[in-house]
């Protein structure tokens, strides 16, 4: 009885250390592109971008990371408190999970589902709850119809996303992320498919909220009259 508490113990500590070594990797890396993205923005913009935090401000994903942790939580006072906390949380959850049925390597996946492209869609669709839960737990119209502008742009992409990753299933037969892979070793998909993957990665960027599809995340605009 104890040697099978103590192999599931070792095997529920396996588990964590396979998840932290896939999370913590993920998560520099969108730090890093987060700067490499502002440093493109601002030399599109004819601006200098972050260059004050380490060298060449390559720092400067930390130091928003800290100043995010730093700053004061503010909670509306009639706001559904509980909703309003899990909100970013199932949001941050639903992407993370996405993550563990990427292959990075032969064999080096924490989980290889069969069905992992409908895994994938299912959780893109349920991240877009996160983010109207949390304008209508604010119990703000202003909050509610930014979640909503939010959700309708993420929502309106969804089609094109799916109708382009479902020729990708019709040439390679199989939902699983390793065998769609392995199937392109002699010729990868986007040199057949290059014109599907033009709206394939317009799509993208839509789904995530990046630039030029930002409009959620820009700030408000002063109309000036005539």
């Amino acid at each position: 009885m104890k040697n099978t508490i103590l192999i599931n113990i070792i095997a529920i500590l396996i588990n964590l250390i396979d998840v932290i070594f896939v999370i913590l990797p993920i998560l520099l890396s969108v730090a890093f592109m987060t700067i490499i993205e502002r440093k493109a923005l601002a030399a599109f913009q004819r601006r200098v971008g972050p260059n004050i935090v380490g060298y060449w401000g390559l720092l400067q994903p930390f130091a928003d990371a800290l100043k995010l942790i730093v700053k004061e939580t503010v909670i509306p006072s009639q706001s559904n408190k509980i909703l309003f906390y899990l909100a970013p949380v199932f949001t941050l959850i639903f992407s993370l999970l996405g993550w563990a049925i990427i292959p990075f390597g032969q064999g080096l996946t924490l989980f290889d589902y069969s069905l992992g492209i409908i895994y994938t869609l299912t959780l893109s669709s349920l991240g877009v709850y996160g983010v109207l839960f949390a304008g209508w737990s604010a119990n703000s119209k202003y909050a509610f119809l930014g979640s909503l502008r939010s959700t309708a742009a993420m929502i309106s992409y969804e089609l094109v996303l799916s109708s382009s990753i479902l020729i990708c299933l019709f040439m390679t037969g199989s939902f699983n992320y390793t065998n769609i892979i392995e199937s392109q070793q002699a010729i990868w998909l986007i040199v057949p498919l290059l014109a599907i993957f033009i709206p394939f990665f317009i799509s993208v960027l839509a789904e995530t909220s990046r630039t030029p599809f930002d409009l959620q995340e820009a700030k408000h605009f002063k109309i000036r009259p005539l």
